[in-house]
Parts: C-alpha cells; structure tokens; sequence
C-alpha cells in the first residue's frame, strides 16, 4: 500500500464558477480501513453542499482532508483560484470551546494564534458576535450558554476570519429539534448575506433538504459517492418551504437514496 501523502494542490485559472475538485481521492488508515475511495467531487462557488450519508461513510474523513487536517492515499485536491488554509472555517460537531475564557476571547483565537491581539482584531470579532446574534454575551463563559449558543460561538468562531468555504461536521446533531431548527435559519440567513461556499456534513434528510442547493449522497465501506439530488427551490427558504409538497417530494427521493446508500455497506 502506498504511503499516505499530503493533498496535492494544483492552482489553475478560474472558470465556470468552481472553488474546489476533490479528483480520485482516496484514505485508507493504517489498520487498513478504506474511508474513501476514488471520490470525485466538484464544488462550485457560493453553493450550499450537504454530504448526506450513515456513519462511516467517509463524510468527515472527506471534510478534514478539505480543511487541510487529513492526508490522503492518492488523488488530488484542486483549486482553481488557488487556495489555503486560511481560506476555510471550521465548525466540528461539538463546540470545542475554551472553558475559561469568555466569549469573546473563544472567538479572538484564531487571530491569537496569528500574533494579533485584543484590540487590533476587536472589531472582527465583534463583528462575528452580532452575525450570530451574541453581541450581549461577549464576557460571558461558556458554562453559562446553553447548547444553541455554544454552537453560535463555535460558528462566530469560525466565521471571524472572513473564509472563502466554511466546512460544517454535523453542528446540529446533539442539539434539540426546536434549536436546530432556529440555528438552520440563521445559517441559511447568514449564507445568503455573506455569499460563502459551504459544505455542510449531515445524517438528517430534512435538515440536508432545508439548507442545500445539492445533496450528494454517500455510501460505506468503501466511502463513496452514490448519488446526487438538486434542490431547485428558491432561496430564502422557510417553515412555509418546510410545510410544501415540493419539500416533502425532496425528503422522499433523499431518504430513497440514503437507503439504497446504508443496503450497499
């Protein structure tokens, strides 16, 4: 077996609206697992990408090798303006806040690691705050925010840079039904104010068909990909979207597709 190598990033010019191409990509682990293989994905600029698949099926695995935080056995990542780290947010699936620092210095931290300190960076930050509706709560510790709003700050976070893609690892899933619904609209608020790129990994049908313009559907052992759904609803998107005849037709071919993903594993 081949040993695992660092993505290999290939600038060319840009054309026809594409941020990223994940070409041929493949990760198998050192006991051998196979995480993904052969994956070809492209990914324009500005959409809202859901990865929708059962657990193990490469959806993370796919996202930390984006974001630089994974290698990958063979295949290539390409982008064709050029890309870095410093391009992308992050939000994981737990909040992973510092416990004794406040809100606003949870926030600051990817400026910290940069050198920068409070008050070069004080706007930004605040920025992000009033973006995520936690413009009040900028010394308050994370042991007084509810689940909502340690994943507002984790987002704040995410967002104070300015990234080109921000990459979303299941944000939602350990919240309460009412609260990710809440969270979902903001997200989808804040993504068509700001005009980011995001891929957004998922297990919820309903929560991929609410917030993306395209599903692709994954499948296990190996990670691959099984089939793709475009979403041809309007942004914005609402309870009236969720109560629709279209909406529901959309949850249907998803759930069909995620099925025939969790009997090929």
């Amino acid at each position: 077996m081949a040993a695992a190598s660092a993505p290999k990033v290939v600038e060319r010019k840009a054309g026809g609206g594409r941020l990223l191409e994940l070409q041929g990509v493949s990760k198998t682990f050192s006991n051998g697992t196979v995480a993904l293989e052969n994956l070809n994905l492209a990914v324009e600029r500005h959409e809202f990408l859901s990865l929708l698949g059962p657990s193990g099926c490469g959806k993370s695995t796919a996202l930390r090798i984006i974001a630089g935080l994974g290698s990958v056995s063979g295949g290539r990542l390409f982008w064709p303006e050029g890309g870095h780290v410093g391009d992308i947010g992050f939000v994981f699936q737990e909040p992973t806040l510092m416990p004794w620092a406040t809100v606003f210095d949870n926030v600051q931290l990817p400026f910290k690691l940069q050198g920068k300190g409070r008050r070069q960076t004080r706007e930004r930050v605040e920025e992000a705050l009033a973006m995520v509706g936690l413009q009040d709560f900028h010394e308050a510790y994370p042991r007084e925010l509810s689940g909502g709003m340690k994943m507002r700050v984790s987002i704040a976070r995410a967002l104070v840079t300015k990234p080109k893609l921000l990459l979303m690892d299941e944000p939602f899933a350990a919240l309460d039904e009412i609260t990710r619904i809440r969270l979902n609209n903001d997200l989808l608020r804040l993504w068509e104010g700001q005009g980011w790129t995001v891929i957004f990994v998922t297990h919820s049908v309903y929560e991929s068909v609410f917030l993306s313009s395209r599903i692709v559907v994954m499948a296990a052992r190996p990670g691959r990909i099984v089939g793709e759904i475009g979403i041809d609803a309007p942004y914005p998107r609402d309870e009236a979207f969720r109560m629709s005849e279209p909406y529901n037709a959309y949850c249907r071919e998803a759930s069909a597709a995620l099925h025939l993903a969790m009997g090929d594993t």
